[in-house]
């Protein structure tokens, strides 16, 4: 007999590991009858988890930690036993603001201090001039988007609560509100960084594996109680994405899962556009230029499946930096604990000599090496922050 399950997801190319798993029959293999839910936003995808609508979910990975810590919402333990992607974000300007940053870049354009360093001058004239504070938006307070773009302005001296305005908009709204002038650039995954480039509304300026070159994404979440409860149906949940994220990965595979996730009840995009993001070739402005990076979106290569709790810390560290939270040992190792690097093992039976010897770091551009048990003092080096006394 099936087990029913209801998935969330958002409409973007992270979400994969899921559609494939449920298109090319995985999950069926695996016992499950898998209904996927598209969502418009992260609220929707986090609320309906906790009540018990979703049985699993696409979700920000900083949002399974802040709903785990009960930051910014109710408190419902979230484990996090599969990420379904490493990296694949963007930060998108308008024209009128990417003509303005190259217009005061000293170095390489695609040097994320150099280019922070040029916003923090086009800041600078905007606020002599009286000129209203630039717009940046992101998809979620408790966001991977949230966080690196803070962490990009803040090294080039760009206070991002102070100098400039940051708003929440879900990912498949970002395009037209910069298209509207609503906003001046936004940080979002794949596919909506590539369609305002193809519309002409926009440049990509940097992909976030600039900034961070190895960063949890999104992971595959369900509440700690019904881990607790289904364990064997979470097994097979895992099983069946890790073999989805593997079919992903596979170069004569692209093209098929382009086009399953260019459906409409999917993603919903171009399937160019989705090919484009799959293979880490991407348009960056709105002439044709081509970027290539064989680190834009990692979903199953590089042991980018495994959840690190290493990731989990870091994104916690964010949010002590920000004022989302306050610095405690019980709550980094709170964090920490979302992260179920020994679901995914014992779900692939695989023990731990097959699991890598130390986790891949984070690998900012800038700022000291992070390691989860110095967060004081790696907080401590930053001179743009708001943490809480």
């Amino acid at each position: 007999m099936m087990t029913p399950l209801h998935i969330g997801f958002i409409p973007l190319v992270d979400a994969a590991a899921l559609i494939v798993a449920v298109d090319k029959g995985f999950t069926a293999a695996e016992g499950l009858d898998v209904n996927l839910v598209r969502e418009v936003s992260w609220s929707n995808v986090r609320d309906k988890l906790n009540i018990g609508l979703l049985d699993a979910a696409h979700l920000l990975a900083p949002v399974a930690i802040a709903s785990s810590l009960g930051l910014g919402h109710v408190k419902v333990p979230i484990a996090a036993p599969f990420t379904l992607g490493i990296n694949g974000n963007a930060i998108t300007v308008s024209r009128t603001l990417h003509a303005a940053i190259m217009g005061e870049i000293d170095g390489d354009r695609f040097d994320p201090m150099a280019t922070a360093q040029a916003l923090a001058r086009v800041v600078a004239k905007r606020a002599k001039s009286g000129a209203e504070p630039l717009t940046f938006a992101m998809t979620f307070p408790f966001s991977t988007h949230n966080y690196q773009l803070r962490f990009w302005m803040a090294a080039g001296g760009v206070d991002p609560d102070e100098d400039v305005r940051l708003v929440v908009l879900p990912p498949p709204y970002m395009v037209d509100s910069l298209a509207n002038g609503h906003v001046d650039a936004f940080c979002v995954g794949a596919p909506w960084n590539s369609i305002a480039v193809d519309k002409g509304f926009g440049h990509i300026l940097h992909f976030v594996s600039d900034i961070l070159a190895r960063a949890a994404e999104k992971v595959l979440a369900v509440r700690q109680n019904w881990a607790e409860k289904n364990p064997e149906i979470l097994a097979s949940l895992v099983r069946a994405a890790a073999r989805a994220a593997e079919y992903v990965e596979q170069p004569q595979n692209r093209a098929e899962v382009a086009r399953l996730l260019a459906q409409p009840e999917r993603v919903g995009v171009d399937v160019d556009i989705i090919r484009r993001t799959l293979d880490g070739r991407l348009k960056i402005s709105p002439d044709g230029t081509l970027r290539e990076s064989s680190r834009y979106l990692l979903v199953g290569r590089e042991n980018a499946a495994r959840p690190e709790p290493v990731q989990a810390a870091w994104l916690y560290a964010q949010m002590v930096r920000w004022g989302q939270t306050t610095l405690s040992p019980e709550a980094l190792k709170t964090a920490m604990a979302v992260f179920r690097a020994d679901l995914y093992d014992a779900a692939l039976r695989r023990g731990a000599q097959a699991s890598p010897a130390a986790p891949a770091p984070v690998g900012a551009f800038a700022g000291p090496d992070f390691d989860p048990a110095e967060v004081t003092g790696y907080l401590a080096s930053f001179e743009i922050g708001r943490r809480p006394a």
